[in-house]
């Protein structure tokens, strides 16, 4: 499951050189492309091969791997049309983006072809004709897989002829009879001809236009307006919605949700390294966030999710965690210039990441204006956890020594790791402690202050250490003061 990456619509390379670019060429070349193959028989053979090589068959998708994707292998493998049935944020678009990966990576079509379609088996009265006219010398070019996949995001204003097709008037304009079926303007549908066609949020679509999906699910043609032609069309048809639209912005009418040969329910990563795994894969950080930083993301994010304050049929979204270990980069980013120090994220950062994560989260009714409270409580309780799990049993004297005769050590948003060091001075078992924060061996001084403020906050936490939030009167913002 993961966020978002988008298949290139376009291919800016050529294809191959060595590939035939006649119809005569193709027949005689022995390439495997050569004979005529449907959408789905070609995901099977590749899937299969993939399986039997021991490769990854859906690179960048995380936590899914005993769950879900065996129940799309096998959707994929029997030939499914499948709807994927999950919370916002689970990794559903990119799940199907990822089935890309599975065809060939070069196809042949017929050039000027609107709808791709193989030399050998044209299905418009256009490209039926100039088949029959030139014969071998019929024009033959190559496809990119990445131009074989489109996607539509439902939304209440999609047509018809967004989806299948309609009559363009600028054809008619220029002569041709209404009744003249080249008078049609294809849509996403059949132009995806021999590739794979995605609907996102598939209950947002009109009922009315979900029926236009019928016939390209069951009968596999398609019809426009009054018009005789039908296409034979090839096309693999992937949907997502999440389970509440059911009875909340809409519904997969009965007749479509029926005509799916598979129903995949996807779910958030389930345990803390799946989703530790997947912020790091995803998220795109402008400063070092350790390790156990990212483990406090990923066990906030879980403790969000699980509040009951929060809404669960809402769900909370994977794109939660990314901006929150983003958020935390760009604070350490932003210490660096102001400071002169080196961008090492701190726990202290996680606390200004509230404010901007509130956004993201459907609260019950019950609990406005106290979201930022709930939030932070969370986030503490997170930060514990990582501590108890990491530090627990660790030898910590050597911090709780620092304050035990009245001392103080402060540090905030704007206070350097050489200012924060220079209080603690050496520290033992400093090393072990950085060790089991997964810290370097030999740690630069931001990833050392980072480990030190980690403990220290989680002694706070654990009621072994006093901690005050003052406003600084020398410009260096609000500070933590910790103390005995």
């Amino acid at each position: 499951m993961t966020g978002s990456a988008t298949p290139s619509t376009s291919v800016l390379t050529p294809f191959p050189d060595d590939l035939p670019t006649t119809l005569g060429a193709l027949r005689s070349s022995g390439l495997p492309q050569a004979e005529p193959r449907s959408v789905k028989a070609e995901l099977r053979d590749n899937l299969l091969a993939r399986m039997r090589a021991g490769e990854p068959r859906f690179p960048g998708v995380v936590g899914f791997d005993d769950t879900v994707l065996p129940e799309v292998e096998r959707a994929l493998l029997a030939g499914h049309d499948l709807v994927l049935l999950g919370e916002r944020g689970q990794g559903k678009t990119r799940l199907i983006r990822s089935l890309v990966a599975l065809l060939d990576e070069w196809t042949p079509v017929i050039e000027g072809s609107e709808l791709g379609e193989h030399p050998l088996e044209p299905i418009t009265p256009a490209s039926a004709r100039r088949a029959r006219e030139l014969g071998d010398d019929l024009p033959v070019t190559w496809r990119h897989r990445s131009e074989r996949y489109a996607e539509k995001l439902a939304t209440p204003d999609t047509s018809v002829g967004d989806l299948i097709g309609d009559v363009d008037p600028v054809r008619i304009a220029e002569g041709r009879t209404l009744g003249d079926p080249e008078t049609i303007h294809f849509g996403l549908v059949p132009r995806t001809h021999r590739g794979i066609f995605a609907v996102n949020e598939l209950p947002d679509l009109a009922e009315r236009i979900q029926v236009s999906l019928l016939n390209v699910l069951e009968e596999r043609d398609v019809q426009v307006r009054g018009y005789t032609l039908r296409l034979p069309l090839d096309v693999l048809v992937v949907a997502s919605a999440n389970p509440e639209d059911y009875t909340n912005r809409g519904r997969i009418i009965t007749p479509l949700k029926d005509r799916f040969g598979a129903e995949v329910r996807t779910h958030y990563p389930l345990d803390v390294d799946l989703e530790v795994e997947l912020v790091a894969q995803e998220a795109r950080l402008v400063a070092d966030v350790p390790r156990h930083l990212l483990e406090v993301v990923a066990r906030f994010t879980r403790a969000v999710r699980e509040s009951p304050a929060v809404d669960a049929r809402s769900g909370v979204s994977a794109r939660f965690a990314v901006a929150a270990a983003e958020t935390l980069s760009g604070a350490a980013l932003r210490r660096a210039a102001l400071t002169g120090d080196e961008p090492v994220a701190r726990v202290g950062d996680a606390y200004g990441v509230v404010p901007t994560l509130r956004g993201k989260v459907e609260f019950e009714s019950g609990e406005e204006g106290r979201e930022e409270e709930v939030l932070v409580h969370l986030l503490r309780t997170a930060v514990a956890e990582v501590f108890r799990a990491r530090l627990g049993g660790a030898d910590l004297s050597g911090f709780t020594s620092l304050v035990s005769e009245g001392g103080t050590v402060f540090t905030g948003e704007l206070v350097s790791s050489s200012e924060l060091l220079s209080q603690v001075g050496r520290v033992d078992g400093l090393a072990k402690v950085l060790s089991r924060l997964d810290l370097p061996e030999a740690p630069t001084p931001g990833q050392a202050a980072s480990g030190v403020e980690m403990v220290l906050e989680g002694l706070h936490l654990t009621r072994r250490l006093a901690k005050d939030v003052e406003a600084s009167s020398d410009g260096h913002g609000d500070r933590a003061v910790y103390g005995g």
